[in-house]
């Protein structure tokens, strides 16, 4: 059975700092792209985040870039240092896999999600 496990979401005080990890078991992920969405109560769920199976391809989002990194630690463990929180991350943070290329900011290029964890980023 596929399954990605997320880690270290918590509460947070606004300019603070919080890394997540994620966790893929089932089988090999090294030929897919890896990534992060969030939703915010009452929103849709968004792109945060990406990167390529090799590691060498970066996506963020407008709203993260310049304080959120993605990077890959092996073939099946992804993370995203957040620094500088601001309230307005606040949301439910997701992992997700998939071998479909594209802009890799979409959800439909992603085949597999984690359960989420949850980020609170308080002012």
């Amino acid at each position: 059975q596929v399954q990605l496990v997320e880690s270290g979401g918590g509460l947070v005080q606004a300019g603070g700092s919080l890394r997540l990890s994620c966790a893929g078991s089932g089988r090999t992920f090294n030929n897919d792209n890896m990534g992060w969405f969030r939703q915010a109560p009452g929103a849709e769920r968004e792109f945060v985040a990406a990167i390529n199976w090799n590691g060498g391809i970066r996506f963020y989002a407008n709203s993260v870039k310049g304080r959120f990194t993605i990077s890959r630690d092996n073939a099946n463990t992804v993370s995203l240092q957040m620094n500088s929180l601001k309230p307005e991350d606040t949301a439910v943070y997701y992992c997700t896999a998939g071998r479909f290329g594209g802009t890799m900011t979409q959800r439909a290029e992603f085949d597999y999600w984690g359960q989420g964890t949850q980020v609170t980023v308080s002012s």
